[in-house]
């Protein structure tokens, strides 16, 4: 039997992530090695709300992800 993949962008995946990085969008972006917009972007696009502290930081542009047209 092969371990299985784990696709660190499914939404499940990702928001478990984002609790175990204790909501904080700054140590996530560590955690996956990539820019910090790049998961502003994933947390919007899979509508996973941010914490209190990253929503006055960041909220404007999740919020801008969030109304852009989806493909």
């Amino acid at each position: 039997m092969e371990p299985c993949q784990v696709d660190p962008t499914d939404a499940r995946v990702l928001e478990r992530n984002y609790d175990y990085a204790q909501k904080n969008v700054r140590l996530l972006s560590m955690w996956y090695e990539c820019d910090l917009e790049r998961i502003i972007e994933l947390l919007a696009e899979n509508d996973i709300e941010l914490s209190a502290n990253d929503e006055r930081l960041f909220g404007t542009y999740y919020r801008s992800v969030q109304q852009r047209p989806r493909v």
